[in-house]
This record gives structure tokens, C-alpha cells and sequence, in this order.
């Protein structure tokens, strides 16, 4: 950010020495100087600087929408601090979970926090994919993996209305796919067989499926 805006400086500076240049050949040119023909040479200096003023307005523009993107993403990340932190003393105090909205599915209380665990999870995804460091192809196979277990499942059966309520009255187009492709990777899920229940991800083999045929 500090070389941006030391560049932009620069810019402008080197157009201000620009435009005072014809000045400063009139000071110090002798007297007897062929005037016409400096003439001549400031008009030559004036295009060129409207060519440089512009690129050092872009160059200013380029700094100004940086330093905003990295306002607002400084500012997601307070946010979403501050909503984990929540999250997590909710599921380390039961007492506490009630203080949430209620579950949209018959669930005890172990399966409760499961659920909100991993709402943690999908919350992180969908940052990683905001803010495009996940591909299109990485996040739908991530749900693809992540749909064949129990609890998954249970999480975004609980949650999709809402989820893609919010996403879809949103403004941010990748976090609509967002919520787009984890419900169709979740539909596609179910349609494929029944989920693989908590209980045995560690008494039993777990099955992961290959990725989709292309062809």
C-alpha cells in the first residue's frame, strides 16, 4: 500500500516538474532566445503532460480502490472474528446454545453443536471463495467430499432456507454462487445414496467418492 502511494506521488510530481518546465526555460533562457520556437516546445510539453496527468489519475484512482478493498476486507475479518468467538463459547457453555435461533430439525444437543461446528467450516469456505482464492471447480468438489457425511448433511438441511435466502438478497454475486453450488452439490448428494453416518467414520471404512465424469 506504501509503494502505491509513494508511486502516485512520484506521478504527480513528475507532472507538476512537467508543466513548470517552459517556466523555468523563460528564467533562465538569455534574451535573444528564439521564443517561437520554445513556444513550440511548451505546447509539446503540455500534450505529453495531459498523457502523464492522466496516467497519474489512474494511478491515484488504482491506490484509492486498493486501500477500500483492503478496508473491507479488514473490516469482514472484525466481523467474522467476532462471530466465531461467539460460536465457539456457545459450544463450549451449553447453556449458551438457546441463545441462538432454534434448530429447524429434531436434533439432541451433541448433534446441535456438530451442526454449528461445522456451520464454522462453511463459513470459512465461503470467505475463501469471496474473496477468490478458491476456484469454482475447487469449491464444488470440496462440497462433494463434504456432502457424503451425516453430519454435513444434517447442517445444511438445518440451514439451506436461510442460507440462501441471505446469500440470494445480497449484492455479492460469488457469494450467491456460493450458496448455488453448495445446494446443488447437496441435492446431488442425497439423490446419490444415503449419507455416511458420524458413528462410523472411525469403525469403518468411508467410502469417498470419485469426482464426476466429465465426458
Amino acid at each position: 500500500m506504501r509503494k502505491i502511494f509513494w508511486a502516485a506521488m512520484a506521478g504527480v510530481g513528475g507532472v507538476g516538474l512537467i508543466l513548470l518546465t517552459p517556466f523555468l526555460l523563460m528564467a533562465v533562457g538569455p534574451d535573444d532566445a528564439d521564443w517561437a520556437k520554445l513556444s513550440q516546445i511548451s505546447q509539446a510539453y503540455g500534450a505529453l503532460s495531459v498523457i502523464l496527468s492522466a496516467g497519474a489519475v489512474a494511478g491515484v484512482a488504482a491506490s484509492l480502490a486498493y486501500q477500500a478493498r483492503q478496508t473491507r476486507i479488514a473490516t469482514e475479518e472484525t466481523t467474522w472474528s467476532a462471530h466465531r468467538e461467539l460460536l465457539l463459547l456457545a459450544l463450549s457453555k451449553s447453556e449458551f446454545l438457546t441463545c441462538w435461533e432454534p434448530p429447524s430439525t429434531s436434533v439432541t444437543p451433541d448433534e446441535w453443536r456438530r451442526i454449528i461446528y461445522t456451520n464454522l467450516i462453511i463459513q470459512d469456505w465461503e470467505k475463501t471463495y469471496v474473496l477468490g482464492l478458491m476456484t469454482e471447480a475447487q469449491l464444488s468438489r470440496t462440497f462433494e467430499l463434504h456432502f457424503q457425511g451425516e453430519t454435513a448433511r444434517d447442517h445444511w438441511s438445518n440451514s439451506r432456507e436461510h442460507y440462501l435466502r441471505y446469500a440470494g438478497g445480497g449484492m455479492n454475486r460469488r457469494l450467491r454462487n456460493f450458496a448455488r453450488t453448495a445446494d446443488r452439490c447437496y441435492q446431488n448428494a442425497v439423490a446419490a445414496g444415503p449419507a455416511i453416518p458420524a458413528h462410523s467414520y472411525f469403525t469403518s471404512p468411508v467410502l469417498v467418492q470419485p469426482p464426476p465424469s466429465q465426458a
